[in-house]
């Protein structure tokens, strides 16, 4: 009786590991298919690019991000890989413990069937009855023939109940042989794509650096037309906010600056797909390390015809025009968030957008090898955020 306590322990403990194992596996798992959305996303904007072998910073941007994306993938299916071992040992484990409690009750019931053989060898169950002294023992054999009987079915039915629960594991591990497999052949391939991946990025990165003056120039006049941009929308958000410190916020804007602060690290990109593709602050240039960058918000590149959408609802203050591209303010109580390379607008002055609604279509670049880059900035009051710590991971 102990030994059999011993062993349901130990079954209970290795469904409980398999279980956890189970999710951790299935965690990797959601993330690998994340990661492999993304490298199909940056694909697609690879595609979008000019048709050519020509080196561009776009292209060597878009391959580091891809090579970033893979080299996580890689390191996912690792631990995928790592975990579906770790769960499999504890399959087997398991299946051992059953097997094992299943030989237990095959050889309790042989035996039960052969001592049972030999009393109706010796007397029939009739014979056992009605050789009774009295009543009183007729009824005592009558029960003890009905639980000997009753533990026979016990004994089948415990014989039959882990045999499937052997199936059970069986199925379980050879699901997990697949998955490993799976995950094999998918880590060999990204494998390749990143040493292809890799040698392409070192092939642009010459062909740009023997560019370099010329490009390190085009970069300086882009940040010119950034600041340009960004002293416009500075000069019209402090207007802004100017007028608004003469009076209190009304409480609906209360509400909305709440709101928008309560969901910080949670807003929605303001495009549906994309990537960072410039981050927040000042940084050197990642191609040519004379070049600061100063950006006053971040940018994200997406596909062609892609739309920017509000983050959070609130009213639009200001549709304005810098240079050929189109700039949205929208007003959550305090706090303002700027859309700026817009191509056409889908909203106006006065409007009042909800959270995620289409606010313009983003501009692709013909000259910047069809980039489409959206500019994505924050405010709170008259002081400028950082976004990336207000949108979602």
């Amino acid at each position: 009786m102990k030994g059999l306590r011993y062993i349901v322990c130990c079954l209970a403990v290795a469904v409980c590991c398999s279980t956890a194992s189970a999710e951790t596996v299935k965690e990797l798992q959601n993330r690998q298919k994340k990661l492999q959305q993304e490298i199909e996303q940056t694909n697609k904007m690879l595609n979008q690019t000019k048709r050519d072998e020509s080196a561009t910073l776009n292209k060597l941007q878009l391959i580091g991000q891809n090579i970033k994306n893979q080299k996580r993938l890689i390191h996912t299916l690792d631990n995928e890989i790592t975990a579906l071992d770790r769960e499999m040992k504890q399959l087997n484990i398991t299946r051992d413990s059953l097997q094992r409690l299943l030989d237990g009750y095959k050889a309790d019931y042989a035996q039960m069937v052969r001592q049972s053989h030999y009393a109706r060898m010796q007397q029939s169950p009739l014979l056992f009855l009605l050789s009774s002294d009295s009543f009183q023992q007729l009824a005592r054999r009558a029960r003890y023939l009905q639980q000997f009987a009753h533990f026979r079915q016990e004994q089948v039915r415990r014989i039959e109940q882990t045999q499937e629960d052997i199936d059970v594991q069986n199925m379980l591990l050879q699901a997990n042989k697949s998955d490993k497999q799976t995950a094999l052949s998918t880590r060999k391939r990204e494998q390749a794509n990143l040493q292809r991946d890799e040698r392409k990025q070192k092939t642009m990165l010459n062909q740009l650096k023997s560019k370099e003056k010329d490009l390190a120039k085009q970069i300086k006049q882009k940040q010119k037309k950034v600041d340009e941009l960004n002293k416009k929308i500075d000069d019209i958000v402090r207007k802004q906010a100017e007028k608004a410190s003469k009076t209190s916020l009304t409480k609906e804007q209360k509400l909305l600056a709440g709101g928008f602060e309560a969901n910080k690290g949670r807003l929605p990109w303001p495009v549906e797909k994309g990537m960072i593709s410039g981050h927040f602050g000042k940084q050197q240039h990642p191609v040519y390390s004379q070049v600061t960058i100063d950006n006053k918000g971040i940018y994200l590149q997406t596909t062609e015809a892609t739309k920017a959408r509000a983050v959070y609802k609130g009213e639009v203050t200001s549709c304005f025009m810098v240079a050929n591209t189109y700039a949205v303010i929208i007003q959550h109580g305090n706090y303002r968030t700027v859309y700026s390379n817009l191509s056409k607008l889908s909203v106006k002055q006065g409007d009042m957008v909800e959270t995620k609604q289409n606010i313009g279509t983003i501009y692709t670049d013909p000259e910047q090898d069809r980039k489409t880059e959206l500019y994505f900035q924050i405010y709170k009051d008259r002081n400028i955020l950082n976004p990336e710590l207000w949108i979602a991971k």
